[in-house]
C-alpha cells in the first residue's frame, strides 16, 4: 500500500504573513498555490475569502509602521462615513505616517506624510485609523464641497453622530494650512444634524448654491391637531413648499411608490406643494431652479437673482 499523502496545510481564515506561516512549518512553495493570494508582498489570504476593504487593511496592517494609521477616503469608509462611489471600488487603501518619517511606498498603498499627533489616531476593527474628525479635515483634500457636505452630514447625523459640530470645528482650527482648509471652513456653517442621505445634502447645496434660503431638513409636517402627516426631505415652511429627492426605489417599488402619492395628497390637502426630485435634477437643475423660484413667491417678499432667491 503506498504512503498516505500529508493533509494539505489548513491557512487561518484571515490574512497573515509569510513569515507567521513559515515559522508554523510552511515551506515558501506552498505560499505560491493557487488557494492562498498575496495582497501585499509578504502576506497572504485565503483565496476564497472575500477580500473586504477591513482584509486590505489588516493585511497591510501586518507591514505597515507602528505609528502610522489609515487616512483619508479609507479610514472614513472604515469609520462609515459616507465617500462618492470612485473611492468605494478603489483597490488602493491610504496610509499617512508622521511627518518624520518618509510616506510609504508600495504596490496598491496611497503613502501620506503629514503632522499626525497621536490623539488623531484611533483605533476600529482592530486597525489604527485616523480619528473621525482628523479624517473629515483630510478629506478636504479629495473631495469636493459635496462629497465633503455629505461626510460631514453624516458625521453630525444626530441619530448616531460620529462627532460633533465643535469637535469638528476645533479640528479645523487645529489643521490651519494644509491642502483643502478653504473648503472646510466655507462647509462647516453649512453642515447639519438631519440629512439623511448624501443626495439630500447634495440637493440641499445646489439650492443655497443657487441663492436660496437655507431650506429646513427633514421637516416633520403636522395637521392642525398635531398629528404628523409626512416628514419631508427639505421645506421652506413660510412658503408651505416641500421638495422630495426620490431615488431609483421610489420608481420600482410599488409600495413606496403607492406611499408616495398618499404623502404627497395629505401634504397637498393642507396646502403644502410638494416638489418632487430626481437624479436628473441635480445633473441639470435649471427646470427644478426655475419650480423653485416661482413658488417662493409669498408670503415673504424677496428679490430674485437669475439664479435663484437672494437672501
Amino acid at each position: 500500500m503506498p504512503p498516505r499523502q500529508p493533509a494539505p496545510q489548513q491557512f487561518p481564515n484571515r490574512p497573515f504573513s509569510v513569515a507567521e506561516a513559515m515559522a508554523n512549518g510552511v515551506v515558501r512553495g506552498r505560499l505560491r498555490a493557487r488557494d492562498v493570494v498575496a495582497p501585499f508582498t509578504g502576506v497572504r489570504i485565503p483565496a476564497d475569502r472575500a477580500l473586504t476593504l477591513a482584509d486590505r487593511c489588516r493585511s497591510f496592517a501586518l507591514r505597515m509602521p507602528r505609528d502610522a494609521a489609515f487616512s483619508h477616503t479609507t479610514a472614513a469608509l472604515l469609520h462609515g462615513i459616507p465617500v462618492p462611489e470612485r473611492f468605494e471600488h478603489e483597490a488602493a487603501v491610504h496610509v499617512v505616517v508622521p511627518g518624520t518619517r518618509r510616506a510609504v511606498g508600495a504596490r496598491d498603498i496611497h503613502g501620506h506624510e503629514m503632522h499626525l499627533p497621536p490623539t488623531d489616531v484611533v483605533h476600529r476593527q482592530s486597525l489604527p485609523i485616523t480619528s473621525v474628525e482628523r479624517t473629515w479635515c483630510d478629506l478636504g483634500a479629495v473631495l469636493d464641497r459635496i462629497g465633503l457636505l455629505a461626510a460631514g452630514d453624516r458625521i453630525l447625523f444626530h441619530d448616531d453622530p460620529l462627532a460633533s459640530r465643535e469637535s469638528l470645528a476645533a479640528a479645523v482650527d487645529c489643521y490651519r494650512a494644509r491642502r483643502g482648509i478653504r473648503a472646510l471652513r466655507a462647509t462647516l456653517p453649512l453642515l447639519s444634524d438631519r440629512a439623511e442621505s448624501p443626495r439630500e445634502s447634495q440637493l440641499r447645496l445646489l439650492l443655497v448654491d443657487a441663492g436660496f434660503p437655507t431650506p429646513e431638513v427633514n421637516l416633520d409636517i403636522r395637521d392642525p391637531i398635531g398629528q404628523k402627516i409626512a416628514r419631508v426631505n427639505l421645506a421652506y415652511p413660510a412658503w408651505k413648499v416641500a421638495i422630495e429627492y426620490e431615488g431609483d426605489h421610489h420608481r420600482t417599488d410599488q409600495k413606496q411608490w403607492r406611499r408616495d402619492i398618499a404623502r404627497t395628497r395629505a401634504l397637498q390637502a393642507l396646502g403644502w406643494t410638494v416638489i418632487r426630485v430626481t437624479l436628473a435634477d441635480l445633473v441639470a437643475p435649471a427646470e427644478l431652479l426655475a419650480a423653485l423660484r416661482h413658488h417662493l413667491t409669498t408670503p415673504l417678499t424677496r428679490t430674485f437673482s437669475p439664479n435663484g432667491l437672494r437672501r
